[in-house]
């Protein structure tokens, strides 16, 4: 059965990121519009996006157009990166707080990255070489 399936997928282009968006998406607003129950018309059109974007995703998942899939998840890549980016930071700078302490320069707002457990100590900005006090 393994190898099968593993036949039947041989140059297929598989799952990429935009296929995993699209079908997540296609998922939630699917159990959003099972919990939309008033208007009948609205609940169905809901629901038939939601199939729509599940069934584009497998779509591109089942696809033997390499470069198309590939072009469409790069545009998909390039317009999302802001926001990866974004969140990625914070995830970074959540990871980060468990040892140090981060501070921003009163004169120019860069962050600062400072061990915990210093006490109080004279900070200077690598960046406008400010001198600040602050507590670690």
């Amino acid at each position: 059965m393994k190898e099968r399936l593993i036949r039947f997928m041989q140059g297929r282009y598989g799952l990429d990121r935009l296929s995993q968006v699209m079908m997540i998406a296609g998922l939630i607003v699917v159990l959003i519009a099972a919990f939309v129950r008033r208007p009948l018309l609205l609940s169905n059109l809901i629901y038939l996006v939601g199939v729509v974007l599940v069934i584009l995703g497998y779509v591109r998942v089942f696809s033997r157009n390499h470069q198309k899939r590939y072009a469409e998840n790069e545009k998909f890549m390039q317009l999302t990166s802001g926001i990866r980016r974004l969140f990625g930071k914070e995830k970074y700078m959540m990871k980060q707080r468990k040892d140090y302490r981060i501070f921003s320069c009163p004169g120019c707002k860069q962050k600062i990255r400072i061990p915990k457990g210093k006490g109080k100590i004279e900070i200077t900005c690598p960046k406008c070489h400010t001198k600040f006090i602050k507590k670690t």
